[in-house]
């Protein structure tokens, strides 16, 4: 069975996953840019025309960025994610943050409670506006994936629905040195995951610590 997987996530180290007064030109509040510095400069990152045009690094960073796209049929993310928008749509007109081509080049679930119709993009995109727990989400991604994993793509309150459900698989999570205080933390509610995963951790020469979640095999009942 196709893997659900969550890749290149940053929180700050009191677990912010972004910034409090997220608006159109502040995706991530007021943490600024800051949690995905470390990922602007790699290869993966320069690679999607985000931040540069230069090839970008090869190293630690670049290793696990890369990650991010290998063997991924369909993401699921939260409407946060799509946009800043709040309640009911009041401009269907507008397609995201992402641009005309956006770099998901899949099929693509925003859960949201209000629904509105199917939004084709270029590069083989399509938004599904989906009002629905994690377990309904994730059988329509299979639906969609075939046989390819889901990828997770965020916010911190989508990722952590998924951890809440036991439904997370792998999990890539950049511990990135800065404090915020305020915002969307990943953690609250989540006493005791460290039991259900195998983590590893790699320090990058840019600050940040990358940690690997694995998940641990299933004991049988009984």
């Amino acid at each position: 069975m196709s893997r659900v997987r969550v890749h290149n996530f940053s929180i700050s180290l009191d677990g912010f996953g972004t910034g409090e007064d997220q608006r159109l030109d502040a995706p991530f509040g007021h943490a600024g840019q800051r949690l995905m510095e470390w990922a602007f400069e790699t290869k993966t990152f320069r690679d999607m025309g985000i931040h540069g045009e230069s090839e970008g690094s090869h190293g630690v960073d670049e290793a696990f960025a890369s990650g991010w796209g290998s063997c991924v049929g369909v993401e699921i993310m939260g409407r946060n994610k799509f946009g800043p928008q709040r309640g009911p749509w009041e401009d269907e007109e507008w397609k995201g943050w992402w641009g005309d081509d956006p770099v998901f080049h899949t099929p693509v679930i925003v859960l949201t409670h209000h629904p509105r119709p199917t939004l084709e993009m270029d590069g083989g995109t399509t938004f599904h506006f989906v009002d629905a727990e994690p377990a309904a989400a994730l059988e329509q991604a299979r639906a969609l994936a075939g046989d390819l994993d889901i990828r997770i793509g965020g916010g911190a309150s989508t990722v952590r629905a998924f951890l809440e459900a036991d439904l997370v698989d792998h999990m890539h999570i950049v511990l990135v040195p800065i404090l915020l205080g305020r915002g969307e933390r990943l953690w609250d509610g989540l006493e005791g995951l460290e039991e259900r995963f195998e983590i590893e951790a790699t320090p990058s020469p840019s600050g940040v610590v990358h940690l690997i979640f694995t998940r641990r095999r299933r004991q049988p009942p009984g």
